[in-house]
């Protein structure tokens, strides 16, 4: 039955780097095997017989009753599209930019590319633990009409979740100026999750921890990191704060007004070898 267990884990591990890498055409800064094992980082889901289980199900009733708002509940439907153009649609207003590969290209890649990295760690916990959904659990009806899509899936962690908190972190390096608002929507974007009847809370607070070990693993990418830069420089142009960005080169001019001193203090004479600091 273990062995069982983990195939499935295997299998759906290749299945979703597969289909990641060929949707999106781009080259993830780690493979999924580089990355920290969200089955070791996180705790397990609350059991149904738990006190934390009884939170669940209050704010799932809670998740119901914000269905009655409709502009709250249009923005968890929009949410609730699985794809780059609509999560980074849904980040234009507080990061203060319209995200595209035409209007952005470097903010883009610089998302796609990271995302695409961090998305793939979902998918180990999600087929250990199976954690049934809560609209499975009572048999009710989502505001998404995904029911058909999602039975059988575990809800644990949330993967919308992880993801828009993940893009939450990048936009905010981008551009840290407009980091409160950038955060109040992504957390919005977990609420979407409970509201569409998708995910127990638990599985929504467990994904934002999950994002932020996952946007602590790009850090450790050179070419992350190069990345971030070119996306803060396309930023600061695009939005007028600065008109170009000077490259450092190194200097072609002779030193011949530099005095050179060797390091007891006495002054170089022209067949000293010196190192210029």
């Amino acid at each position: 039955m273990i062995m069982k267990k983990y195939f499935t884990i295997a299998l759906s591990l290749v299945m979703a780097a597969m289909t990641m890498n060929a949707q999106n055409d781009v080259q993830p800064y780690f493979t999924v095997d580089q990355l920290p094992d969200l089955i070791k980082c996180l705790p397990a889901p609350p059991a149904f017989d738990s006190p934390e289980f009884a939170h669940d199900m209050m704010r799932y009733a809670w998740g119901k009753q914000q269905r009655l708002d409709e502009e709250r509940a249009e923005i968890a439907r929009r949410d609730a599209v699985w794809s780059y153009e609509a999560l980074l649609a849904e980040f234009a207003v507080p990061f203060g930019l319209e995200i595209t590969p035409e209007n952005t290209p470097e903010i883009w890649k610089l998302m796609v590319t990271s995302l695409t990295t961090t998305d793939a760690m979902r998918v180990a916990p999600k087929a250990y633990y199976h954690r049934q959904r809560p609209f499975e659990r009572f048999q009710d009806k989502m505001l998404t009409d995904e029911e058909a899509e999602l039975t059988g899936e575990g809800s644990y962690p949330s993967g919308h979740t992880m993801r828009g908190w993940t893009a939450a972190l990048l936009l905010a390096e981008v551009n840290p100026a407009a980091a409160d608002t950038i955060f109040a929507r992504g957390w919005m974007y977990g609420e979407s999750r409970v509201i569409v009847g998708a995910h127990w809370q638990s599985d929504v607070d467990a994904s934002r921890v999950a994002a932020s070990i996952a946007y602590g693993a790009l850090q450790s990418s050179a070419e992350f990191r190069e990345q971030m830069a070119k996306a803060k420089v396309e930023y600061l142009e695009k939005t007028g704060q600065v008109s170009s960005i000077p490259s450092v080169m190194p200097s072609t001019t002779p030193a011949t007004d530099c005095v050179a001193y060797r390091l007891d203090g006495i002054r170089a004479t022209d067949d000293t070898r010196v190192i210029i600091i």
